[in-house]
This record gives structure tokens, C-alpha cells and sequence, in this order.
């Protein structure tokens, strides 16, 4: 895949603690200090709980404290101070993401040609598929295909070879590319690393295998997609992303699907390139999303 050359290396760091006054004088000192040099920064306060955010991105050139100690000298020297959550990521750290399909495709093609392209700068190395229809275009590819059929019987010991497949591959991050199965709390909490999902706003007054086909009985004049993490709880995770277009009565079931995955594709699009660029941060079940 094509790369993007000569780029600078950069660190970003993600905070959420209780709000007090002085926490970005003191983070931006902290940077200025050690010959960090900020070329992104974006903060925001949820007023309700007094809780504060900031996402920071400094160039690492002639930085002063070593990648594997930068998160350590800052938790002491400001973060303790303000009872700080931090996390750190670092550029040339390139994601590896697999990417989980059934046998609707329109988002699966979108994800792999954004790949191909070099428009992610991410590796996916993996495609898991409960049908095995779209193995040849991972073949065509050069991506590793495993077919893993589920049902209620031996869901428990498939879920095993996936997980033993991600942890073959070192997997950092899972996208659900209209998977048609629903993640067990025991699989989600053993793999512990993220899971993009996407699926039709309707939920949950249209859930079902036909979503659009309901939707159209109803008269509906808004259909969308929604972009969020999964969790234990059912199409409850936090939101990342979500978009909708306009319908009216003149449009068919097949309008509404045509124009239902046109939305996927691009909601999906965005919730990834947003966690691939450390944009987003989870506190409790939302998600800020940092510009």
C-alpha cells in the first residue's frame, strides 16, 4: 500500500480529568518545556459533570524525553496534579485492523479500496467472514480469508478461533463491515481493543433482517447510518459517527437501500479514519471526537 513519505513524527495524547483552571497552560508548558513543538490542539468541557478533554499532537524531532518515557515523566509532573487519565500514540505506530463480513459487500469493497489506496495508513492483514462468498476478492488482494460459519451450537468454540486468529495476527482494531453476527460479552471482553460497527439509524424501531423494507411501510423521510463502538450491550456502544439523507414517498425500497448504503459506507469511512487518527476519545458510554 502506498505510504505517505517524509512525514514528521508526531506524538498525540489524549486527557479527560476534572476541570480546573490552569490544565492547558500547564500541558502546553509541559510540551514547550521539552521542545515539543504543538501542531494540533483541541479541548472541550462537558459543563453538567465538570469533566475536561483535550487532545494534544506535537512534532517528536529533537523532542527531550525518550517515546517510552514521555507518559511517565508527564503523569508526574502534571498529571497526578490534576488527577489525569492519559493515554499516547505515536505516528509511525501503523494500526493493524481486521476486518469482520458477511455477504452484503458495499461496505467491505469501500473499506479495502480506501486501503488499497493508501488513503488509511493502516495494515489489515485479516478478513474473517462467517460465508466464505467474498473470499476471492481478499485473495485478489493478498489479505488472508478465513471462513468461520457460526451458529447456535458452536458459536462458544468459533468465537475461540477468532480470537486465536487476532491474537495470531496482532490485531489492534476489529471493523464490522455489516457482520451479520452479534459479538458474545465473552469474545468482546477477551479481546479487549476496539470494534467499529456500523448499522442503519432505524434501530430500534426498525431492527430485523429488512430494515429498509419497514422502513419504507412506515413512510419514513429520513434513513441514516450510525458509526459506533461495540460494546456488551447491543448497538448501545458509543457513538462515533452518524449521518442521514432525505427520502420521500417517491422513492422505491430499492431507492431506500441504495441511498441506506451510501450512508454506511461513508459513516463507516469516517468512524475509522477518526479512530485511526486517535480523534476520539471514550468517557463513560460517549464518545468525544475531537476536530
Amino acid at each position: 500500500m502506498e505510504k505517505i513519505k517524509d512525514k514528521k513524527r508526531t506524538a498525540v495524547l489524549l486527557i479527560h480529568c476534572p476541570d480546573k483552571r490552569g490544565i492547558v497552560a500547564s500541558v502546553t508548558d509541559f510540551l514547550y518545556k521539552n521542545n515539543g513543538n504543538i501542531i494540533h490542539l483541541d479541548q472541550h468541557v462537558d459543563r453538567e459533570k465538570k469533566i475536561f478533554f483535550m487532545r494534544v499532537e506535537w512534532e517528536l524531532d529533537n523532542f527531550n524525553i525518550p517515546d517510552n518515557e514521555i507518559l511517565k515523566f508527564f503523569q508526574y509532573s502534571i498529571g497526578k496534579t490534576f488527577q489525569m487519565h492519559s493515554e499516547i500514540h505515536f505516528s509511525e505506530k501503523v494500526q493493524r485492523a481486521a476486518i469482520f463480513v458477511s455477504k452484503i459487500s458495499h461496505c467491505f469493497y469501500d473499506v479495502l479500496s480506501r486501503y488499497v489506496s493508501g488513503e488509511w495508513q493502516i495494515e489489515i492483514p485479516l478478513i474473517i467472514s462467517n460465508h466464505n462468498a467474498l473470499e476471492k476478492v481478499a485473495r485478489l488482494y493478498g489479505i488472508d480469508f478465513h471462513h468461520i460459519q457460526i451458529n447456535e451450537s458452536n458459536k462458544a468454540e468459533q468465537e475461540q478461533k477468532e480470537l486465536q486468529l487476532l491474537q495470531q495476527y496482532n490485531i489492534d482494531f476489529i471493523v464490522l463491515a455489516r457482520y451479520m453476527q452479534i459479538l458474545s460479552g465473552d469474545f468482546i471482553r477477551t479481546f479487549n481493543k476496539p470494534i467499529i460497527n456500523i448499522h442503519h439509524s432505524f434501530l430500534p424501531a426498525f431492527p430485523g433482517a429488512k430494515p429498509y423494507h419497514c422502513a419504507y411501510e412506515r413512510g419514513v423521510k429520513l434513513i441514516g447510518a450510525t458509526g459506533h463502538y461495540v460494546t456488551t450491550e447491543l448497538d448501545a456502544g458509543p457513538i462515533i459517527e452518524q449521518d442521514v439523507v432525505r427520502v420521500t414517498h417517491k422513492h422505491s425500497i430499492a431507492d431506500l437501500i441504495r441511498r441506506g448504503q451510501d450512508v454506511e459506507k461513508m459513516v463507516l469511512a469516517r468512524a475509522v479514519w477518526l479512530h485511526i487518527h486517535h480523534m476520539t476519545l471514550v468517557y463513560e458510554n460517549r464518545t468525544i471526537v475531537f476536530n
